[in-house]
């Protein structure tokens, strides 16, 4: 293999983590901006995503249909989440806070382990079929299922922060809480849907990437450790920065 095929090969693996660890940091950025918590339950969402989507697939259903059920589930399980641990600390110390995401976290972790034990699970891909050669570069087929539906994501995440009401609602929370509520927007019900939107990524991005990797019920520690350095690297407060810092 040539230096231009080795650089090729590592420019597509690293855009296809990238975009995986984008996706994860974006549910960083959103929860933080609105409710100023880090979410450390991050990465178990991504994981619950994998192992929803290994388990509904396996049950017979259809890999779109399997994705909309998983990533539905996974979001109201972070709203539940808000509402039932988060929501009753609001006017706790941030430290509390921060301690409890790490325990709902560990919780989460050791649930998915009763459920779906120490086993790896393969998930087929989306699209069947040899690599793609692509400038000299190996390329599976589910690595542009990866790019193409973290592009989707953020091009509607985009539209819903840019041109709806309430994506400015949240937006405005992020920027003055107070303002905001004074405004007559709801903060609370802004936090509730802060947290079922990075639900909702983190789980679509370990549906995408289970194909790729094994699904197991502790990967969701390292890959919730890496979006946040994207989150951390982006500033923490701006989804592009997130992006470019997957």
């Amino acid at each position: 293999m040539t230096l231009g095929e080795q650089l090729a090969q590592y420019l597509a693996s690293g855009l296809v983590v990238g975009g995986a660890y984008a996706l994860i940091g974006l549910g960083f950025v959103i929860v933080y901006n609105v409710t100023r918590i880090i979410n450390f339950a991050q990465g178990e969402f991504v994981m619950l995503g994998a192992l929803g989507m290994v388990t509904v697939t396996g049950l017979g259903l259809s890999p779109l249909p399997a994705f909309v059920l998983v990533v539905a589930a996974v979001a109201a399980l972070a709203a539940a989440l808000e509402r039932v641990a988060i929501h009753p600390l609001r006017r706790a110390p941030p430290l509390a806070v921060l301690i409890l995401t790490i325990g709902a976290s560990i919780a989460l972790r050791g649930g998915a382990l009763v459920v779906w034990g120490t086993d790896p699970f393969a998930l087929a891909p989306f699209s069947a079929g040899p690599p793609v050669t692509l400038l000299g570069a190996l390329v599976v087929r589910q690595a542009f299922w990866v790019v193409a539906v973290a592009a989707l994501v953020f091009a509607l995440l985009w539209f819903f922060f840019t041109r709806t009401y309430t994506g400015t609602a949240v937006r405005a929370c992020a920027v003055n809480p107070r303002a905001a509520r004074l405004m007559g927007i709801r903060v609370d019900g802004m936090s509730l849907l802060a947290f079922a939107l990075s639900g909702a990524i983190a789980a679509t991005a370990g549906a995408v990437i289970a194909p790729i990797t094994y699904a197991t019920y502790d990967m969701g520690l390292m890959l919730g450790l890496k979006g946040f350095v994207a989150a951390v690297l982006g500033g923490l407060v701006s989804p592009p920065g997130a992006i470019a810092g997957g």
